[in-house]
């Protein structure tokens, strides 16, 4: 019996620290306030300031996003047009849905299959595959996507996009609305 118990300490260690590093979800956030509803704060014209670190947190590229957000019914539309500092852009339309209690589903040219989204308090959390071009090649890349409310006007985004499990960076934007 003692010859089990030191066995199985080890496992039971393990499965508690692994425990500990579980990812927070939406519904940490259902008691925080302002409550964030995709259809209303997209909704008319945005302005989006953000950059991209890799994992060492180095900046690579800073950018500017205009945003046209529109609702009827539960479908929306969500047109971003991207300025780099280095001179490019880039354009993102993505189609959203809104199924009732905090959930969200999005396309875009862009992604890989559905965009799932869940919302809860002040929060919103989208994970989602996007086709990331660089230097000439296009890459299949992971997104976990935090959107969260501060006020009627202004809205924080971190996304971490990663590959294979591997972290390769975040993306960090400021969103107000006009």
């Amino acid at each position: 019996m003692k010859r089990r118990l030191w066995l199985a300490l080890p496992v039971a260690a393990t499965a508690a620290a692994l425990a500990g590093c579980a990812a927070p979800s939406p519904a940490d956030y259902a008691d925080q306030k302002p409550l964030l509803d995709l259809k209303t704060y997209f909704d008319g014209d945005l302005v989006a300031h953000g950059l991209f670190t890799d994992r060492s947190g180095k900046v690579l590229r800073r950018f500017v996003v205009d945003l046209k957000a529109r609702w009827q019914g539960d479908q929306g539309t969500l047109e971003e047009d991207f300025r780099y500092t280095d001179g490019r852009a880039e354009r993102r339309v993505w189609r959203l849905t809104a199924h009732g209690g905090g959930r969200y589903t999005g396309v875009a040219d862009d992604v890989v299959g559905i965009a799932e989204g869940q919302a809860a308090g002040n929060a919103l959390n989208w994970r989602y595959t996007l086709r990331l071009p660089v230097d000439g090649q296009v890459y299949d890349v992971q997104f976990d996507d935090w959107m969260f409310l501060i006020d009627e006007q202004v809205m924080l985004n971190k996304a971490v996009m990663s590959k294979f499990g591997i972290r390769l960076g975040e993306v960090t934007l400021a969103f107000r609305r006009k």
